[in-house]
């Protein structure tokens, strides 16, 4: 998601390693060149990696863990095998300050495959949501949602270690403070048994489980639903996340049997939320402003509530927007991509969204017939694509 996160809660969208008393020989290792084991399957940059300044740092942190409550056994078990990630850091500097247009952004959010998914999801956990809705007040349509932009129904949940992730940038400072505290939270909850250090992960800045909580709102919102004495929202089973989503919802302003919003056009549409010039305008309700305490972003919460009424059998937006900077509908931008994959330069789909992957296809082409590469499309392009 391009557009700002509230940090407050979970998805820093910036995106921890204290020793106990065992694990101050890691720390050594480190210094030799040999590093602890990583997760398979993550690329090379978010495996722990030697780092010495991370190595005293961690050395430091340890007695402010301890002062906390944190006692030498969860350091111990929370610290074997994690390390400094490169690649964390790298992501937290080249965040992008591009800002996707409300257009671009729906049509991630709200593609045909998202609205697909979360029908088949909706009706697969139906009695959970029904319950959580019965409970929380909140709509089981709008906790789909959430479940399906967080995580894509939990198919994208992460599994970069939170412990390395999270002291990995407590350490570099940049935010410091504010991860140290995430990474205090964290060994809580290996503390309270709700999740082992081997099975706490989530994104590159933290973010954990099927609705990507960070520590501290965890901590203030979990609940386990299942009864089986844990808040996991990092099992197969999705119950205990949706519901500490439903119940982050209902602590935080939702009120039960209000709509999140709608599509307004005409005489309606003055003095409506328009995040897009020329485009679609939404009157919002106070539950809209509950949705941005999840993530304090104009774009985020329509998404949410436009996805959440396309999987209760809702049509898509009546309202269209203006073309692009560069002359093109998003009709074009489809086409577009369409033409430039079947010419030979793949685009990797054909959503109208043109990133980074179809500005290379662009780009190629453009090199292809002697211009410069710009990667910047043109009507003249789409027709000269024929």
């Amino acid at each position: 998601m391009s557009f700002t996160k509230d940090i407050s809660r979970r998805s820093f969208g910036f995106g921890l390693a204290a020793f106990g008393l065992v694990a101050c020989s890691n720390v050594t290792q480190a210094n030799q060149g040999s590093v602890p084991a990583a997760k398979a399957g993550l690329p090379p940059d978010l495996r722990p990696t030697a780092n010495s300044g991370y190595d005293a740092w961690v050395a430091s942190f340890q007695k402010r863990a301890r002062d906390q409550g944190i006692s030498d056994a969860t350091l111990r078990a929370g610290f074997r095998g994690a390390g400094y990630l490169p690649g964390v850091i790298k992501r937290d500097r080249n965040q992008t300050e591009f800002k996707r247009t409300l257009e671009d952004y729906l049509s991630i959010a709200v593609s045909d495959e998202r609205v697909s998914k979360g029908r088949a999801a909706y009706q697969r956990h139906q009695a959970t949501l029904k319950s959580l809705e019965a409970k929380y007040g909140v709509d089981a349509s709008i906790i789909t949602a959430i479940w399906g932009l967080e995580s894509f129904y939990g198919e994208r949940r992460g599994d970069v270690p939170v412990i390395s992730a999270t002291s990995t940038l407590a350490y570099d400072g940049r935010r410091g403070a504010f991860f140290e505290k995430q990474l205090i939270a964290a060994l809580k909850i290996l503390q309270n048994g709700d999740i082992s250090a081997s099975k706490m992960t989530g994104s590159w800045a933290g973010a954990m489980g099927h609705t990507q909580f960070i520590p501290t709102s965890y901590q203030a919102f979990a609940v386990d639903f299942t009864g089986d004495g844990r808040r996991d929202i990092w099992s197969e089973d999705p119950t205990d996340a949706l519901a500490s989503t439903a119940a982050y919802l209902a602590r935080n302003g939702w009120s039960r049997g209000q709509s999140w919003g709608r599509e307004v056009t005409g005489a309606a549409a003055a003095g409506a939320l328009q995040p897009q010039p020329g485009g679609p305008s939404f009157a919002v309700t106070g539950n809209f402003r509950a949705i941005k305490r999840y993530n304090n972003s104009d774009a985020y919460a329509i998404g949410v509530g436009h996805l959440a009424d396309r999987i209760a059998g809702g049509a898509p937006l009546r309202g269209k927007f203006p073309p692009d900077a560069n002359g093109l509908t998003k009709d074009d931008r489809v086409e577009l991509q369409k033409r430039l994959t079947a010419k030979g330069f793949d685009t990797d789909g054909a959503d109208g969204v043109l990133g980074p992957k179809s500005q290379a296809a662009i780009s190629a082409y453009q090199a292809s017939i002697g211009q410069p590469t710009t990667g910047v499309p043109s009507l003249e392009m789409l027709l000269a694509l024929k």
